[in-house]
């Protein structure tokens, strides 16, 4: 086994969810109403782990307002695992919250020197064509960019204003505790994030309602950080609340990178890609012969394939015989990676087609209000 490391930039070894809620300090997510059961990530234990989820809870049973919030880098391509995040979207929407999504061109230009027309560009060709294909309604959708918040003067001033507020409740050691190395240019995108968390409550927008941000259980300091300076000034806003996703590994087993193609499978591969991908690359539970397959069985838990499966095959039966198949060994590992590929084939000629529609409605979205 090797040493488990869990942070914003860098997630490797064996990942103990166990270990990382008491670390972290998180709540396991409980049984929860059927609302929530049925969809497929709460079903799958994709989503395990909370903070004040109760609020959201109450808001959903009592059909109150609340919001959705989350953000996007835009670097790199859009694949699979961006996917749990833009399920959620979908989902919390139907369940009558209004998403906030914020494009972090600011963080992305300070981290990594991209400009902002570039950060733009991906961001609207990769990702929010992508959440639209999959589903985004715009009507309860606000996406917006950090350099440039709204066209409404008075929106707009109210962002940034909460932005110097928080710094005047953020502590240098705060700051180094999360970040290590400091530069000023991280501590500038730690307060913006903070605001993009907590500016949907500002009067010039929704008001003082519940916000429910999900994301991968690595971005935990961010909101450890933000609710921190929240609670010191927690009479003007709620609590935010938040939810962790586990990780959808790389195709080579460990975690996908935006910076390496052969760890995923975007939403954009091609039928060949897809089929050259998972079997040249998706890392098996498999034995090394055919024979010691048969007598021992693979083992589904660490197989991709399989883990790909429990996303895009939404029939429980169907996918725990092939966890059971495989693990008794009747199933192979190659014949595991086809049903996936037949699956994933499906799925993205079905999704590209919606790409291109999308296409069609971007302006609906790129509003500024």
């Amino acid at each position: 086994m090797t040493e488990m490391k869990v942070t914003p930039w860098e997630v490797s070894g064996d990942i103990d969810y166990g270990r990382l809620i008491k670390e972290f300090g998180l709540t396991p997510m409980k049984k929860l109403p059927d609302v929530f059961e049925k969809e497929l990530l709460f079903r799958r234990g994709f989503i395990f782990a909370h903070r004040d989820f109760q609020r959201i809870l109450v808001s959903v049973k009592n059909k109150k307002k609340f919001v959705m919030m989350t953000g996007l880098m835009p670097t790199g391509k859009f694949h699979i695992g961006h996917m749990i995040i833009a399920q959620q979207m979908v989902f919390y929407q139907k369940l009558g919250a209004k998403v906030y999504i914020a494009v972090a061109d600011i963080e992305a230009f300070h981290a990594r020197g991209q400009s902002l027309e570039e950060s733009r560009k991906i961001a609207i060709e990769e990702y929010i064509t992508n959440y639209i294909a999959l589903g985004l309604n715009p009507k309860d959708c606000h996406i917006y960019f950090q350099s440039d918040r709204s066209n409404d003067s008075k929106k707009s001033n109210a962002y940034y204003r909460l932005e110097n507020l928080f710094a005047k409740h953020a502590t240098f050691n705060e700051f180094k505790a999360v970040y290590g190395e400091i530069t000023p240019g991280k501590m500038v995108s730690a307060l913006l994030q903070a605001s993009d968390m907590f500016h949907a409550q500002l009067p010039e927008f929704e008001g003082k309602v519940p916000v429910l941000i999900p994301v991968g259980v690595d971005q935990d300091p961010h909101i450890r950080l933000a609710r921190g300076m929240g609670n010191k000034i927690k009479n003007d806003f709620i609590q935010i609340s938040s939810t962790y996703n586990t990780f959808l590994p790389g195709l080579g087993g460990d975690k996908m990178s935006a910076s390496d193609p052969l760890s995923y499978i975007a939403l954009t591969d091609s039928p060949i890609e897809v089929e050259t991908k998972i079997k040249k690359y998706a890392f098996s539970g498999g034995q090394a012969t055919l024979e010691e397959h048969r007598k021992k069985g693979g083992n589904p838990d660490v197989d991709v394939s399989y883990q790909y499966l429990r996303l895009f095959e939404s029939d429980d039966k169907k996918l725990k015989k092939i966890y059971d198949d495989y693990k008794s060994g009747k199933l192979l590992t190659g014949e595991l990676k086809q049903i996936l590929i037949d699956k994933l084939k499906i799925f993205l000629k079905e999704h590209q087609v919606k790409r291109q529609n999308a296409k069609k409605v971007l302006n609906k979205f790129m509003v500024k209000d």
